[in-house]
């Protein structure tokens, strides 16, 4: 396997699969990030998952050993409010989605309604709440003439044992009843989030490491971006996955740990 044979400035992790699983870090992500650190480099988080905020990520981080500032976690939501602020300022939104992003949303001064003759744009989300009277609301704000983006489009969300159904699959039944193709997923590998990451780090693309443990979300976002794309087989990339992509990562890892040159 292709491994960094040098450091870089900066450090870009996914969350889950990559850095944890359910409440357990994984192997060697600890000291790995923990020694990076002390080399002085500049670690940060990245999760499409909107369904707990930079803050609880953050508290999570730090819980299992890695003490970690929420200005340190970018996630979908976060960069959701970014885009629909510089779009729709202000705007009535429906979102099919978890509490943590609704009171993100309306934290940042946007009214969520159920009225589909108000609706100005409909979220989708990562939603474990999803029934079909979401489904009818979002479509009827559609057909009135509502806007349609998403904060992500994973198909699962990694879980010990297995996964959970993640966005891809209420943007599907969205599309699918609408016949209304999404407007744009702010999430990765999208330009929107790279474009956060880098200007919180304010460090080169070709300095910084995008590592993660999905090929189309995870790597093709750092490569898209000008960043070296490490694949960690760690979550829900198999070496067998990874060598018949036409995703090509800059590394594949087996774990963390081996984001350190050997010297």
């Amino acid at each position: 396997m292709n491994k960094p044979t040098s450091f870089y400035d900066a450090y870009i992790f996914d969350l889950d699969g990559t850095v944890y699983l359910g409440e357990s870090l994984l192997p060697t992500a600890g000291e790995t990030i923990t020694r990076l650190r002390e080399m002085g480099k500049r670690t940060v988080f990245l999760s499409n998952n909107p369904t707990r905020t930079r803050e609880d990520y953050a508290h999570k981080l730090t819980r299992l050993g890695l003490p970690t500032p929420a200005s340190d976690v970018i996630n979908s939501s976060y960069v959701m409010v970014d885009f629909l602020q510089r779009r729709l300022p202000g705007a009535n939104l429906f979102v099919v989605g978890e509490q943590s992003l609704c009171e993100e949303l309306t934290a940042a001064g946007f009214t969520l309604t159920e009225d589909a003759n108000k609706v100005d744009a409909v979220i989708a989300s990562f939603d474990r709440t999803f029934v079909y009277r979401k489904l009818q609301i979002a479509f009827d704000a559609i057909r009135y003439g509502a806007r349609f983006f998403a904060t992500n489009a994973d198909r699962y969300c990694p879980v010990p044992g297995g996964g959970e159904p993640d966005a891809a699959a209420i943007i599907a039944a969205i599309e699918a009843c609408t016949d209304t193709k999404i407007e744009a997923v702010v999430g990765k590998p999208s330009a929107y989030m790279a474009e956060a990451i880098l200007g919180l780090l304010d460090v080169p693309a070709e300095r910084c490491l995008m590592t993660g443990d999905r090929l189309e979300t995870d790597v093709l976002m750092g490569l898209n971006a000008g960043m070296a794309g490490a694949l960690t087989l760690t979550g829900a990339t198999s070496w067998e996955t990874a060598v018949h992509s036409h995703i090509i990562p800059t590394y594949i890892i087996q774990n963390l740990g081996e984001l350190l040159p050997q010297t």
